[in-house]
């Protein structure tokens, strides 16, 4: 089957779309090493400044002292702030999500005005508001707790959206049946439809990690120590902002760059532990004149060896004919009754005995009655003929002859029917 998840947007394009597209890649790509040639060379030789491509200015940014003093440092304080403001975020969102779905119209009406407040106002804009607050009133790290609720806030009710667009998306099934059950409306959200939501939402919840973590460098601002406030008094220090600021610019790209893998795998592998075992797919019956089907020969065949014509056996109580998988057949045909070599296939239902005992025995019956007939024939002078049945098959059975006897005899007849001898 062709792929069809790269035509959701707009059609596959045929050939000379292929060669169109190719052509202005290859356009782009030159365009942009041609702009970074440039720029390089600007920096290399400014109209008035320092070469900010020499070595004296990279190695203040990329020694020892420089990761251990002020990159780390910086990078913990800006995963510490992640950290609790994405805890922050799920609680808030759970809260108020599931606030706005419920049936009392007055908290329904509360969490979304508080919802829609967070999503309106500036993140930085609640940064440097709580942090006056928190400075007037004389908190300890007025910085580091208004980062954390800003964030609390705006991501909240951003998770709090996720919640309830993934509680609208459930099928109606879901709360139907749990009314039906003798549940109330508040118990089916809670019990039955936010669990399955909230794992529905978890990929896009750990994307929004990514989100948090870039939004942390605002705190910058209102004098945050986190990574990019380190870089820039790194900078200030040995005149060489603009790499302390490419190195910041790396190590943000690199974390985000593990939250989006992180956001990747997640799905893969709650798809592995909630899917379904995997069954083999199935086989469309095959005709029964299909010289493929195994299992119509191997029938077929058997009939043949039957008694009485192809009469069917006692025992095939399990046959089902075409459905039958060619694949699966020799697997299954003991359960369908076509292995004349399995034991309990040769037991007759009826007296419990073997098969092959009985057709044995009837043999050695019918051969003795054979050869008892052939000597009774023989000691009366019998002669052998041939009678057909009612179904026209042909017999060889022995027929004493009357011998000529008396009166009998003598008029030429050798039965009591008084009819000439043919």
């Amino acid at each position: 089957m062709a792929d069809t998840s790269n035509s959701v947007l707009f059609d596959v394009p045929g050939p000379k779309g292929r060669r169109t597209i190719r052509i202005i890649n290859w356009v782009a790509g030159l365009v942009f090493a041609v702009l970074v040639v440039l720029m390089l060379m600007r920096l290399h030789n400014p109209p008035d400044g320092e070469n900010q491509l020499s070595w004296e200015l990279w190695k203040p940014a990329l020694e020892k002292e420089a990761w251990t003093d002020f990159y780390l440092p910086g990078l913990w304080m800006t995963v510490k702030a992640t950290v609790l403001a994405v805890v922050g975020a799920v609680l808030f969102g759970l809260v108020f999500g599931v606030g706005r779905l419920l049936p009392n119209p007055l908290v329904r009406g509360v969490s979304a005005v508080i919802v829609e407040f967070c999503r309106a106002v500036p993140v930085l804009l609640l940064m440097i508001f709580f942090w006056r607050w928190f400075a007037f009133a004389g908190l300890p790290s007025p910085s580091y707790w208004a980062v954390v609720i800003a964030l609390v806030l705006y991501n909240g009710s951003v998770v709090a959206e996720l919640v309830r667009s993934g509680v609208g998306n459930l099928p109606n099934g879901q709360r139907e049946a749990s009314l039906a059950l003798g549940l109330t409306e508040t118990q089916s959200l809670i019990q039955i439809e936010v669990p399955q939501a909230v794992y529905a939402m978890l990929p896009a919840a750990v994307t929004q990690l990514v989100v948090v973590l870039k939004d942390t460098a605002l705190g910058s601002i209102i004098m945050y120590t986190d990574l990019l406030q380190e870089s820039r008094r790194l900078g200030s220090m040995y005149f060489n902002i603009l790499q302390t600021l490419v190195m910041a610019a790396v190590v943000y790209f690199i974390a985000c760059w593990l939250l989006s893998r992180l956001a990747e795998w997640l799905p893969e592998r709650m798809q592995q532990r909630t899917a379904a075992p995997a069954e083999p797919e199935p086989v469309a019956p095959i005709a029964a004149g299909d010289p493929s089907n195994i299992n119509q020969i191997a029938v077929a065949k058997e009939v043949e060896e039957l008694p009485l014509g192809g009469a069917p056996r006692q025992y095939h109580v399990h046959h089902r004919g075409t459905n039958a998988s060619i694949r699966n057949w020799r697997r299954t045909r003991y359960e369908q009754g076509y292995d004349a070599t399995q034991p309990e296939s040769q037991i007759d239902p009826e007296t419990g005995r073997l098969i092959r005992d009985e057709e044995a025995e009837r043999k050695a019956k019918a051969a003795k009655a054979a050869r008892l007939a052939a000597k009774a024939a023989k000691e009366n002078g019998g002669e052998t003929a041939e009678r057909h049945d009612q179904y026209g098959h042909g017999e060889k059975h022995d027929r004493a002859v009357f011998k000529p006897h008396g009166d009998i005899g003598k008029k030429g007849h050798d039965d009591m029917g008084h009819r000439p001898r043919i």
